[in-house]
């Protein structure tokens, strides 16, 4: 769950590391937050995490960004109040969906929402060849035998219609929120759209040192670190390249789940997975023949 594109700052400047390779590590981190936060469903409402996780990724994005809040126009805020918005309902649906459900199944379902962006917004036929390909991936992944939770199911469906829609106010925002500032201020955004329904559910559990050590860390892992490392790479990554990239989120899922949670992969899973890789490779391959590293925006800026 990340991306913050195109920000407008200063003019760019070049890293040697290729975005690409930025948006797989952000990718990594979302989903050992994610673990990280289902070890604690026994102790604390999934509901009471995702607040955990928004308001110390707010605190953190705050003190590093120091957003600018004077000045700015009611078009800006509207912005960012709906970016939050999409933040706050992309992972609420989201941990309530893969409280019920398998991490890999929850994210494999989620995907749904950017593969049809990317499907919608590519406009060449190598990218829908291979969002097909990691399609399949992901109907093979929903054939595992089992039964699923239909509320597991649904919210994780609305958790990619949010994704989806976050990808698209993320560009928006960006272009009026400069380096971190917007990201910053849709998280305090988020954080206090679920502060009504947090803190009844989440109680005695929100002051547990343990708790809140675990809510901290995932802040950490599941938006500062994956999000400040989209803003780097998205810069220099077309948006269709970006969510066709996304297609590796099921494969991480369900590789972090048999990791960290023992939810073990069975072999319809392991090709599903090798269907996601495969286009991943192939996305890449195909943004290396247009050129060595993708253009840069020329207003964005680090």
């Amino acid at each position: 769950m990340t991306a913050l594109p195109r920000a407008k700052a200063t003019p760019p400047r070049r890293s040697g590391l290729s975005p690409v390779w930025l948006v797989l590590a952000g990718i990594a981190s979302v989903q050992v937050g994610a673990a990280f936060a289902k070890q604690l469903f026994g102790q604390i409402d999934p509901t009471a995490m995702v607040w955990l996780r928004l308001a110390a990724s707010a605190l953190m994005l705050g003190l590093i960004a120091r957003p600018r809040l004077a000045g700015r126009s009611r078009s800006d805020w509207l912005h960012a109040v709906a970016f939050g918005t999409a933040l706050a309902v992309m992972n609420w649906a989201f941990y309530e969906s893969f409280a019920r459900i398998p991490l890999g199944l929850a994210v494999t379902i989620e995907f749904a929402g950017p593969l049809t962006l990317a499907l919608v917004l590519s406009q060449r036929r190598s990218d829908i060849i291979w969002v097909a390909l990691a399609a399949s991936g992901v109907v093979l992944l929903g054939l595992e035998p089992g039964d699923l939770d239909p509320a597991g199911v649904v919210f994780a469906l609305l958790a990619g219609a949010a994704w989806a829609a976050y990808i698209l106010l993320a560009e928006r925002t960006g272009t009026r929120w400069p380096g971190l500032d917007g990201l910053a201020v849709a998280s305090a955004v988020g954080a206090l759209l679920l502060t009504g329904f947090a803190l009844p559910v989440g109680g005695a559990a929100l002051l547990d040192p343990r708790v809140l050590a675990v809510g901290f860390a995932v802040g950490l892992l599941s938006s500062v670190v994956p999000y400040s490392l989209d803003l780097i790479a998205l810069r220099r990554l077309p948006a269709p390249v970006f969510s066709i990239l996304m297609s590796l989120e099921p494969a991480a899922a369900a590789l972090v789940g048999m990791l960290l949670l023992e939810e073990f992969l069975s072999p319809l899973q392991l090709l599903a997975i090798g269907c996601v890789v495969a286009a991943s490779v192939g996305v890449t391959r195909s943004a290396a023949r247009r050129g060595s590293r993708p253009q840069p925006d020329p207003s964005g800026g680090e």
